[in-house]
């Protein structure tokens, strides 16, 4: 589904991110402020979260941190 790396799949990856990790600031997940390039990382991202379904409040802050070193500066 979302294997391919162009901006419309980086953008519902994100939205989806942005629903499993329940983050209240979305401005967070525009797509525009990443890079197409960091597709596969941001993929491995979802994937994980996909796969553990519940995380702590840890795991989540963890991975909200990550998509911020991620983003373009």
């Amino acid at each position: 589904m979302m294997e391919t790396a162009t901006q419309e799949n980086l953008k519902k990856l994100l939205d989806e991110l942005g629903d499993r990790l329940n983050v209240v600031n979305r401005g967070l997940l525009d797509a525009e402020d990443y890079d197409l390039a960091k597709y596969d990382d941001l993929k491995m991202m979802y994937d994980i979260v996909v796969q553990k379904g519940r995380l702590s409040t840890s795991e989540t802050q963890a991975f909200v941190e990550e998509l911020a070193t991620i983003r373009k500066k």
